[in-house]
């Protein structure tokens, strides 16, 4: 065989092997690519336009959106909380509880003992940290797993809230505490119908959208890192800015914004900081995900673990403290269900059953996800054991789909 037969079918076999850059093949992969990193909110909104069509559009009448956050914010703020527990490798079980007890103490404070609004609160989320360092001295330095010792907190904090109570409802409580689970701000610029501050605040969170994707993407190309196609990062900001404007706007038509939405907004930005951004972030993620290495490198792992369920324990009061404002009444009832709901939330935001994977934005898709669900079955009217088991169905995919995709990436 001559050399130019043996060149040409070289060529011809390399071209087999490697095909010629295709630039609409590349643009298309890293869409497709981008759309698995981001499945958790493509779900949240097939799950949205299922129900809006389904409700007739009274999911998303303007009174029901502000409806949705106020009647979920509690179970997102536990959701921030316990997806950082559930990336550390650890579960906590008592924060529904533990949410009833601070409620059940907040109503002391503020409705028996007449304290002032603000002290009242300030002293029940005081005495939420106090419970989580409680379970933390076990977890962290006794070594007791976190599912025993959150167990057992189930139960203790719950009959502590039964006693406070005395078998009793105690309401009502201060303007200025309800206004933590009902309270709304507008007006700021004259009453006006959509709300103008709501517009304004709405316009700035896009401005500030903007601002920080295009800097992050000019820091990415500036390193030789690779980044989406310019095109579909536009058609990504035009999106998400035209599903803020719908969001504000709902609300600027109804009451303007909540105080729920607003404490959310800055745990989200804080929390968010933290866990992408800290040293105490980057710990939690290398506990999670090995922690015998994580100890090998200096990490001190009981503290760690010892500070995350203080700060669980002052989320679960912040969550408690919000029920406790929207209802306008401390009831032995409280908290039923909040943890299911919140390690729902976790998981179903793409959070891993075995540790170290999971987002704080992530946490409060999910728990969205689930209030979208709540709200829509509740309007077409079926039945609370059918919405249990849709939920619970829900959160089994959920899961599933996170050990495919690991054992998938294992054979890889």
């Amino acid at each position: 065989m001559s050399n130019d037969t043996q060149s040409t079918e070289s060529t011809a076999a390399g071209a087999l092997v490697n095909p010629p850059d295709n630039k609409f093949t590349r643009w298309f992969s890293n869409i497709l690519g981008d759309l698995g990193k981001n499945g958790i909110f493509i779900a949240l909104l097939v799950v949205v336009a299922f129900f809006a069509i389904t409700t007739d559009g009274i999911l998303l009448r303007p009174q029901n959106i502000s409806n949705l956050i106020v009647q979920n914010g509690y179970i997102l703020v536990l959701a921030i909380g316990m997806v950082m527990v559930i990336i550390a490798g650890h579960i906590d079980l008592s924060v529904g509880s533990v949410a009833a007890f601070i409620g059940a103490v907040s109503g002391v404070f503020a409705v028996q003992w007449g304290l002032p609004w603000w002290l009242a609160i300030i002293l029940s989320l005081l005495i939420g940290g106090l419970v989580g360092a409680w379970q933390g001295f076990w977890v962290a330095f006794v070594g007791i797993p976190a599912f025993i010792v959150t167990l057992a907190g189930m139960l203790i904090f719950r009959g502590l809230a039964l006693v406070v109570l005395g078998n009793a409802n105690i309401g009502s409580f201060p303007e200025e505490y309800r206004a933590l689970g009902n309270g709304f701000i507008n007006g700021v610029f004259g009453e006006s119908t959509p709300d103008l501050f709501t517009l304004l605040i709405g316009a700035a969170a896009i401005v500030l959208l903007v601002f920080s994707q295009v800097r992050t993407r000019a820091a990415r190309v500036k390193y030789g890192q690779d980044v989406d196609p310019i095109v579909w990062f536009i058609i990504k900001l035009v999106l998400v800015s035209a599903a803020i404007v719908f969001f504000m706007f709902a609300l600027a038509s109804y009451k303007g914004i909540p105080v729920t939405l607003i404490i959310l907004a800055v745990l989200v930005l804080f929390y968010g900081t933290v866990m992408n951004r800290s040293v105490f972030g980057r710990h939690i993620y290398a506990i999670g995900g090995n922690r015998h290495a994580a100890e090998l490198s200096g990490i001190k792992t009981r503290r760690v673990d010892f500070m995350l369920f203080v700060n669980m324990g002052f989320l679960a009061a912040l969550a408690g403290l919000i029920f406790t404002a929207r209802l306008n009444l401390a009831g032995p009832k409280a908290g039923d269900g909040f943890e299911l709901e919140a390690i729902s939330a976790a998981f179903i935001g793409g959070a891993a059953v075995q540790g170290g994977v999971g987002t704080i934005g992530g946490a409060i898709i999910g728990g969205l996800i689930i209030g979208v669900l709540n709200n829509g079955m509740s309007i077409m009217g079926i039945g609370i054991e059918w919405q249990q088991a849709v939920k619970g169905l829900v959160l089994l995919l959920a899961v599933a789909f996170d050990v495919y995709n690991k054992r998938r990436a294992g054979r890889g």
